[in-house]
């Protein structure tokens, strides 16, 4: 969602400027384009990073889960949240509020 608000503000399509996997590639990377790496290991949840990154800054949004529990409660936040809803298809931003679904 964050990569399509990025591209959005840019006034460009996210799938025209998107890269989701460096493989082996090192170097800066094309002006404009919208990069999404993965990394996982040990004993990391969650760990999730944005960054903005210029010549002269970066600025870093970050999320760090400590416990699978966490995602445990949301599934039944979800849950309930859906009992008695009619068939359909319902995401995350329904449950949040973010929507109007009946």
């Amino acid at each position: 969602m964050l990569g399509a608000a990025a591209a959005r503000g840019r006034g460009v399509a996210l799938e025209d400027v998107a890269k989701r996997g460096r493989d082996g590639i090192t170097g800066a990377r094309p002006t404009g384009e919208i990069g999404f790496s993965v990394m996982r290991g040990g004993g990391i949840v969650g760990e999730h990073s944005v960054s903005f990154v210029s010549d002269d800054e970066t600025l870093t949004l970050s999320h760090s889960a400590r416990d699978r529990g966490l995602f445990a409660r949301g599934a039944l936040a979800a849950t309930r949240w859906l009992a008695g809803k009619p068939p359909g298809e319902y995401s995350m931003r329904d449950v949040l509020g973010f929507t109007s679904t009946p």
